[in-house]
């Protein structure tokens, strides 16, 4: 009895020694089961790179070789736009402003609209020297872009300029009194001024938002005076376009 039980303990060392090798393949195997399983950090990452690449290869393909992000270009990658913004705004009076119409080389060309200037540069062709936009680089040509009356109105004077959405008359023996046409008219004009304001804001946005152009600066008076400021009588193309009261009420109708 003795000599049994001083053995047990080099029986059950024995056992251990022959169980711990088992276990040891067991938990490796389970772990290299959970591993291979399993999906890591890094595959993740090959796989967002992969997406990422073939993106970035189809834009550049869909828009002929001029973007990589599906025409999105960001302010940051434009160096004329970082260029502007380290360097501040460029403020310019008319006069200064008129020497930036493409005529020379050597500086960029601008042009203004309600008072905001653009750097068009990137179209020579269009608003360069020849260029069939030409008249619009150099100077705030405001009231053209509401009238399109471009050899006329290369002015920023939009006083008068409502008159081009307000109706002509031409619908005689109107059965309405005095004070009721006056009512109108005045609504009329509220919603003219409006239409102007629209349209200023439209061609201004257009210009902000172009993937080619950008905003500079804005324009400043240099305390001359336009003599005929307030004095300008709608262009013929703008009063062609006017729309006509006898029109308006058959549309009622």
């Amino acid at each position: 009895m003795s000599e049994l039980r001083q053995r047990q303990p080099g029986i059950s060392a024995e056992r251990n020694s022959r169980e711990a090798p088992v276990a040891r393949r067991q938990k490796g195997g389970c772990a290299d089961a959970a591993q291979s399983n399993g999906i890591s950090i890094l595959d993740i990452l090959r796989v967002l790179a992969t997406v990422v690449i073939a993106s970035c290869g189809l834009s550049y393909y869909i828009t002929n070789s001029e973007s990589f992000l599906w025409g999105y270009r960001p302010w940051f990658t434009r160096w004329p736009v970082v260029k502007t913004y380290l360097t501040g705004p460029v403020n310019l009076t008319p006069a200064q402003l008129s020497l930036y119409n493409g005529s020379d080389p050597h500086l960029p060309i601008y042009l203004a609209v309600n008072g905001s200037i653009f750097d068009v540069s990137a179209n020579p062709a269009i608003y360069g020297s020849g260029g069939s936009y030409n008249f619009f680089a150099g100077r705030d040509a405001t009231r053209a872009f509401v009238t399109g009356c471009f050899q006329e109105d290369l002015t920023p004077d939009l006083i008068g300029a409502e008159e081009r959405f307000i109706p002509v008359e031409d619908v005689e023996g109107e059965k309405i009194t005095n004070a009721q046409k006056k009512i109108r008219r005045e609504r009329e004009m509220r919603l003219a001024r409006t239409a102007v304001e629209q349209t200023v804001n439209r061609w201004e946005s257009f210009f902000r938002n172009h993937k080619k152009y950008f905003q500079v600066g804005k324009v400043v008076d240099d305390g001359t005076e336009d003599p005929l400021k307030g004095k300008r009588a709608l262009c013929e193309g703008a009063v062609q376009q006017r729309p006509k009261r006898s029109e308006m009420e058959e549309g009622k109708v």
